[in-house]
């Protein structure tokens, strides 16, 4: 996801007397001892903002303040507020204003100014307060948790071995306190830093330490989590599980915590019938293989009769057992339904690691695992994407089972923390359609950023926000924002308050070359708490000054994803004569739709086609949509509900990945997803058009689909390249929105789209549908290879480009070519692809399309493990962990001269800083050291992965074929 945002500001100007003294002070008392922190908080041709925070780390209070400084470099304020300032040649005075002349003991005050500079501007360092010499800015401590280990578990009455690696850089470290949650458990006044933990009671906890250094500055450690158990226990994964009348099935069966003796662990049917038994009887652990899962066998007698079910109970002395309900199915249950209930039921386990619970609903995390960089930055993140996904997963479920109350969970789940309450988004109200945003321009690296925002640039209307407001009695947006740290890893929390989980957060902004890896987290709620004097803003925007504020971003594809979700679980639950079960959820999602139409829009409301400068022409009514999915739209605002201002904003750049036929016909067509507003249903009628004829614009002569189109070049309103393909005016990029990697080299996002154009095929016979895939299908089999080593494209290529959209004459782009580059075993990706093939061959016939989604299924089932279905792979991108930027190539992490901050754990963000560096909590995630050996030189390391959003499509695409096929 790549996105920039708008942030409007506000200026709070002072007085500047220049060449006048200042007014006499009293005088300081003895004991004043002073640090400054002088902080840029932005720069340009001319001229430069600056912070600077007047720390008193001294005994008493200062009753009233001058802070005298030099100039090195000749610069002069031009604009000063929160004190008085005078300036005589390169000596500045700056006097406090009436309101904040008293700065208690540990206390601090801040002021901002503007000014002029010339080539070079260096920081003073010859601070001092009524006279007194000042020191420089201190610099906290850094602090990490190494014991207990990261979802370790403990028997209620053991001790929990606390233990934390703290520093200061500057000074010393004067104390660490360990706190479960916002408690405090303990405190070691010196190194080591360490502490037993008793008396905690059974539950889960997330542990922290806190490193204070000798001038009271503090930071707190990335949290650990932490299990107590009321007993000794004994651990059966999954805890449900469906076998055939005549089969069997296993399940893993290990002790939560180590034994201090081997433990005899008998296992044995107490409830249900004699027709289920287990084998074996009894398992032993000892102090070295305890942690290692021991299968047990649950066998059917093939003996017909009435399905039953049992109940299996591990059980030792001394400890809580564990139980297992086995429940028989008909012997002829097709094995794709019995291969989706098994995957159901691993996903949903709570052994599993899938899910967070809070309260009666689950979060879906990212992945199992934590060590996890590809979009999200951590594994324990969430997506809109992933919560789509969990929708998928129970629609299929209801699917199945006939069980819709898991469903409307899902979606209950989405609601309450995907998508931002009004407290989350509370000035929408303040928002004017007629000027939707102001204007910045994108740029191509990293260092073209911070962004001058330019409100000389006309931006065009909004035509859709009074037509939501009234249909929906709210000015709230209803659509996801995409990213949340779902532990509150980074510490940002809710607006600041840095305990809240989950967290809304963002990372990507800056441009099409910037990666993951050189992003810099950001909490979406920037309250200045974290990051600089101004928070993150100043990082992305270049402004006079910034305001605390309030800003998310919507991921179209996850959207639409869910409104197709709830159009297929509508058709199933009517069928089953279940359609009010899933009628409230299912308006839900029509609303959603209606929002989602942001995504057709320009980002600045311009008009579309041929927009080749800033200055093209705004749009009004509803010229500025193109009717496509694009990467992103996004909203925002002052966190002040007095501020007045907030804004929104769509995009220009439509990728081919994004695009969602049969969520456009739901909800242009269906009577239980058409929207409530007056004009939706119709949008939604021509873009369901326009995505098929986009889709027809970027097929290759190959078959594979290219990227994308914008209607705003670099996202600044750019010239395309001369002779650029257009269609309906909006110019061909073969990458749109970010190019590291390229945005279309992943074969997933082919598959991810054509499984919802299959899908529309197979529900409406659509020969504008059919048409792309006659020619897809063929591609993807012939570089497809099934069996226990299968093979499918991993990474493609491009070579030449559509011609010009032409609606009444298409042509089939003999110049546009695609290539495969590698293959690869990508298990999510196989599922995908099979579903796409299985969805063609339903409705077409096509024998070879069958057959080969039903091999790509057949092949997942032989990777099985404890946790789905996976295969381990090596990561040769691990290595840019430590990368720093590099001002030639534009690659690594890009902050500007001069900028300072640090993240809510005391992690630096400076120029010297690097992916790792902002997230030193890696360092302590129990798969580092396979990392740190490959940075040390050593092997690419291989790890295994259970993506979320992997494991579900893997399920859906067993019960797609119980619905298509059957047995």
């Amino acid at each position: 996801m790549r996105f920039r945002r708008v942030l409007p500001a506000f200026v709070a100007a002072g007085l500047i007397a220049v060449g006048q003294l200042a007014a006499a002070q009293p005088a300081a008392p003895a004991a004043l001892s002073c640090s400054v922190d002088y902080a840029l908080t932005n720069q340009w041709d001319t001229g430069f903002g600056a912070n600077v925070t007047i720390k008193n780390v001294g005994s008493a209070a200062i009753n009233g303040w001058t802070l005298a400084w030099t100039f090195p470099d000749g610069q002069r304020i031009t604009q000063l507020w929160n004190g008085v300032p005078t300036q005589n040649g390169a000596a500045v005075s700056v006097r406090n204003a009436d309101w904040n002349a008293n700065i208690p003991a540990a206390g601090s005050v801040q002021f901002g100014f503007n000014g002029s500079k010339g080539s070079a501007n260096r920081a003073p360092t010859d601070f001092a307060v009524n006279g007194t010499t000042c020191v420089g800015p201190n610099v906290p401590p850094t602090v990490s948790l190494t014991s207990p280990a990261n979802n370790s578990s403990y028997t209620l009455g053991s001790a929990i071995p606390l233990a934390a690696n703290a520093s200061d850089s500057d000074g010393t470290v004067s104390k660490v306190e360990f706190y479960a949650g916002t408690t405090l458990v303990g405190t070691a006044a010196s190194a080591p830093y360490q502490y037993s933990w008793t008396g905690a009671g059974a539950g889960q906890y997330s542990l922290s330490a806190k490193a204070y250094d000798d001038k009271g500055a503090s930071t707190i450690s990335a949290p650990v989590a932490v299990t107590v158990l009321s007993a000794p226990t004994i651990l059966a994964s999954p805890g449900t599980v469906s076998v055939k009348q005549g089969g069997s099935t296993t399940v893993d069966v290990k002790l939560a915590t180590q034994p201090s003796a081997s433990v005899a662990v008998a296992v044995a049917r107490t409830s249900g019938s004699a027709d289920l038994t287990a084998a074996p009887a009894q398992l032993t652990f000892d102090t070295s293989n305890w942690s290692t899962a021991q299968q047990v066998t649950i066998s059917s007698a093939n003996n017909g009769g009435a399905l039953a079910q049992a109940t299996f109970t591990a059980s030792a002395t001394g400890y809580t057992s564990a139980t297992v309900t086995a429940s028989e199915v008909d012997p002829n249950t097709p094995e794709y339904k019995m291969a989706f209930l098994t995957q159901y039921n691993k996903i949903k386990d709570p052994a599993s690691g899938y899910f967070r619970k809070f309260g009666d609903l689950l979060v879906p995390y990212h992945s199992v695992e934590t060590l996890m960089v590809e979009a999200p930055d951590q594994g324990h993140e969430t997506t809109s994407e992933a919560f789509s996904y969990y929708l998928w997963l129970e629609m299929a479920y209801g699917q199945i089972q006939g069980d819709w109350a898991p469903f409307n969970a899902a979606w209950a789940s989405l609601e309450k923390y995907a998508i931002p309450a009004h407290a989350d988004q509370p000035t929408n109200d303040k928002y004017n359609a007629g000027k939707p945003a102001t204007y910045a321009a994108e740029g191509p690296r990293m260092d073209n950023y911070p962004a001058q925002l330019q409100s000389g640039v006309a931006v065009g209307q909004d035509p859709i926000a009074s037509e939501l407001t009234s249909t929906y009695g709210t000015s709230d947006v209803y659509g996801m924002h995409w990213l949340l740290d779902v532990d509150n890893t980074y510490g940002f929390g809710h607006c600041g308050d840095g305990t809240t989980a989950p967290a809304y957060i963002n990372t990507y902004q800056r441009g099409s070359s910037e990666s993951v890896w050189e992003t810099i987290p950001q909490p979406s709620c920037d309250t200045f708490k974290f990051g600089g004097p101004n928070g993150y803003l100043d990082l992305f925007t270049k402004d006079s000054s910034y305001s605390k504020q309030w800003k998310y971003t919507d991921a179209p594809d996850a959207d639409a994803r869910a409104v197709q979700v709830a159009y297929l679980a509508e058709q199933a639950a009517t069928a089953q004569g279940k359609g009010a079960d899933v009628a409230a959820t299912t308006k839900k999602a029509s609303k959603m739709g209606d929002y989602l139409r942001y995504a057709m829009f320009d980002k600045y409301f311009k008009k579309i086609g041929n927009c080749t400068s800033p200055n093209c022409p705004a749009g009004s009514g509803k010229d500025s949509m193109h009717y496509l999915l694009s990467w992103y739209y996004a909203w925002g605002g002052a966190t002040d509900t007095s501020a007045g201002w907030a804004w929104r904003i769509g995009d220009g750049a439509s990728h081919q990945g994004y695009q969602n036929p049969l969520a456009a016909y739901a909800l242009a067509n269906d009577p239980g997803l058409k929207p409530a507003s007056a004009t939706g249903a119709s949008d939604w009628a021509t873009s369901l058009g326009r995505q098929l004829e986009f889709l027809q614009w970027l097929q290759s002569s190959d078959g594979g689909i290219a990227g994308g189109a914008t209607n705003s070049w670099d996202g600044q309103y750019g010239t395309p390249p001369t002779g650029s393909p257009t269609f309906y005016g909006m110019a061909y990029d073969p990458n749109p929105v970010w190019h590291d990697p390229p945005s279309n080299r992943w074969f997933g996002f082919q598959v991810w789209d054509m499984e919802r154009v299959a899908s529309y095929y197979q529900q409406t016979g659509d020969a504008r549908a059919k048409k792309v895939l006659d020619k897809w299908v063929p591609w993807a089999i012939a570089n497809t290879t099934t069996g226990a080593s299968f093979k499918i494209p991993a990474d493609l290529a491009w070579t030449g480009a559509p011609d010009t959209w032409n609606p009444t004459g298409p042509t089939a782009n003999a110049n546009l070519h695609v290539q495969v580059l590698n293959y690869g075993q990508d298990v999510g990706v196989a599922a995908s692809l099979a579903k796409t093939l299985l969805n063609y061959a339903a409705k077409s016939g096509d024998a070879p399309a069958k057959s080969t989604g039903e091999a790509l299924l057949s092949t997942l089932t032989q990777h099985t493990d404890s946790l789905g279905i996976a295969i381990p792979e090596t990561r040769t991108d691990y290595s840019r962990f430590n990368a720093t930027y590099n001002a030639t190539t534009g690659e690594g992490v890009y902050v500007p001269p001069g900028w300072t901050g640090k993240m809510p754990n005391g992690d630096p963000i400076n120029s010297n800083s690097t992916f790792l560096s902002m997230r030193s909590f890696y360092k302590n995630d129990p798969q580092w050291p396979k990392v740190q050996s490959y940075l040390d030189g050593g092997p690419a390391p291989t790890l295994t992965y259970h993506r979320f959003w992997a494991q579900a499509e893997i399920a859906t695409a067993f019960s797609l074929h119980v619905q298509l096929f059957g047995s």
